[in-house]
């Protein structure tokens, strides 16, 4: 485990997301995938020659899971798409039909093979400008591989974030609230809801668990990550050359390389200006290895 304030984080891409998030490690193409979602795009870097590549999107683009079969599984504003790079996107859910302010926002294969999303007050003006989310209408789907849709819980989230699954349970946050919560996990539902540490700075993002159980929780506009071991002790702080990391996947050869995504949304020119790494990828090398990207079985 790097120690607290540990220097040796690189940034990996000469291209700059908006809003880089669900970074996805590709064990089959040495390759990590993510999306721009202001920028309407999916990028990846291969690492070992560092040739970058985008594809552009009709529309926001949320999030990103590897598919079994191959190709992957895309949250888009409202929709689940499937795709495979410079192929067609072939719809397979409409979320929250019904709440046409709501947009998608995080997502992220599960073990079961399917796909879960989490939804947010549509905070992304059509002009790509920022606006406040001020209502808690947030809430967690599961999208089974035939495309059933069903809710995961009751609970409301103001912006839904981080999906770790752990033996039994699964650990998000809300960043608006500034929360972990905990669940119990059955397969289907979320159950048993509990409070899951706290930290600063920054509000919580996206994350990923190493193999021995510590979450890497991303802290937008805190500059770092902050480490969480399994009972929500903050045990140690990474911190990265950006101010707004967004989310992380470990990947690698030996899965022991953590990339972190960022973002320059809300950022002021002269921010930017100043520091090149803003809405860079990010990599540091990590003493303990991840775990390889469950795949959607549809």
């Amino acid at each position: 485990m790097p120690p607290h304030g540990t220097p040796d984080v690189a940034s990996v891409t000469r291209s700059r997301s908006g809003v880089g998030e669900s970074p996805v490690w590709s064990v089959e193409e040495a390759a990590l995938y993510w999306v721009d979602i202001t920028g309407h795009a999916v990028r990846r870097l291969h690492p070992a020659t560092g040739t970058e590549d985008v594809w552009s999107m009709p529309e926001m683009v949320t999030s990103l899971g590897l598919r079994r079969s191959g190709g992957f599984v895309l949250g888009l504003r409202k929709r689940i798409c499937l795709w495979t790079p410079d192929g067609d996107l072939d719809d397979l859910a409409v979320i929250e039909p019904d709440r046409p302010g709501n947009r998608l926002n995080e997502g992220a294969v599960a073990p079961d093979g399917s796909f879960w999303v989490g939804t947010m007050q549509d905070n992304i003006l059509p002009d790509g400008g920022a606006r406040d989310v001020d209502e808690a209408t947030g809430a967690l789907w599961r999208v089974a591989p035939d495309g059933s849709v069903a809710r995961l819980c009751g609970d409301l989230f103001g912006i839904t974030n981080m999906m770790i699954w752990r033996d039994g349970s699964f650990v998000t946050a809300d960043t608006v609230a500034g929360a972990f919560y905990a669940y119990a996990w059955d397969g289907s539902a979320l159950r048993d809801r509990e409070p899951f540490g706290s930290a600063a700075p920054g509000a919580p993002d996206g994350g990923a668990a190493d193999a021995d159980g510590t979450i890497w929780n991303a802290r937008f506009g805190g500059g770092c990550l902050i480490g969480f071991g399994p009972a929500g002790d903050v045990v140690t702080r990474l911190d990265v050359p950006c101010t707004n990391p967004t989310s992380a996947a470990f990947g690698g050869s030996d899965l022991r390389d953590l990339y972190v995504t960022s973002a320059t949304f809300g950022l002021a020119d002269a921010a930017m200006a100043d520091n090149p790494a803003e809405g860079r990828v990010h990599v540091v090398r990590m003493e303990r290895p991840g775990h390889p990207p469950n795949l959607f079985e549809g």
